[in-house]
């Protein structure tokens, strides 16, 4: 089968879907996200170990931190990510494909960022870095699955993943490709975005400069890479 040829194909939810490509590309996605969120977390987890100070933040300063809304703070980012993520999917394989191989690119520049930075938990003491933890058996929890969708083990473990948010670059990735949906997908992904934005701020999970950098970041690697994928993929179709 040839993924990205040329030919019409049925509207999403009609007679005739190819939901075994559905299923397919949804495997390879799960599969590649994992693997690039499984590397990204090595140096997170040496600069855990790295004591780091709280720096003063102006808009934080400014900000109430809600301590409900950053204990639940992860499964919102999973409603704010996953669902809009499969909905690209069941619109456009393409667009997914693109949109998945950017999302990686994206974590793993994450891991590269972080450790550069050294910048302490916003609220709350540098528990890492006064109990350090076995890295090893550390590390399997958090790329454990399960744990990572129902255990929240990032919020047990990972306090000084600060630069840049990962929350914010994700649910943004995700409006710059639903842009090329039209405007009502569009617009209901900016509306997630920006309750990412507030979740973000009112938990105190990062700096501002942090989100500021995620924005920044995001959108330089999908105006480089989106491009160029496209290009890419569709001379893989072609041929």
């Amino acid at each position: 089968m040839e993924p990205f040829a040329a030919r019409p194909l049925p509207r999403p939810g009609r007679p005739g879907y190819p939901w075994r490509a559905f299923f397919a590309y949804l495997g390879a996605a799960v599969l590649f996200r994992y693997l690039c969120h499984s590397l990204m977390l090595i140096p997170v987890l040496l600069n855990e170990l790295r004591p780091a100070p709280t720096v003063p933040d102006t808009l934080l300063a400014l900000v109430p931190r809600i301590d409900w809304l950053a204990h639940i703070n992860y499964y919102l980012w999973i409603a704010c990510y996953f669902p809009p993520a499969l909905y690209l999917l069941w619109r456009d394989r393409a667009l997914f494909a693109r949109f998945i191989l950017i999302d990686g690119a994206v974590s793993l520049t994450r891991g590269l960022t972080i450790p550069l930075t050294g910048l302490g938990p916003p609220f709350g003491a540098d528990l890492n870095a006064m109990r350090p933890f076995d890295f090893w058996p550390t590390w399997a929890k958090l790329v454990d699955p399960y744990r990572a969708l129902v255990g929240d083990t990032a919020g047990i473990y990972l306090t000084k993943d600060m630069f840049f948010s990962g929350h914010i670059a994700t649910t943004f990735l995700l409006f710059l490709f639903a842009r090329q949906l039209g405007r009502r997908p569009a617009r209901v992904f900016l509306a997630l975005q920006l309750f990412s934005l507030l979740v973000v701020f009112f938990s105190h999970l990062h700096y501002t400069i942090d989100v500021v950098g995620a924005y920044a970041i995001t959108f330089a690697l999908f105006t480089l890479g989106d491009p160029w994928l496209r290009r890419r993929l569709a001379a893989v179709g072609g041929n």
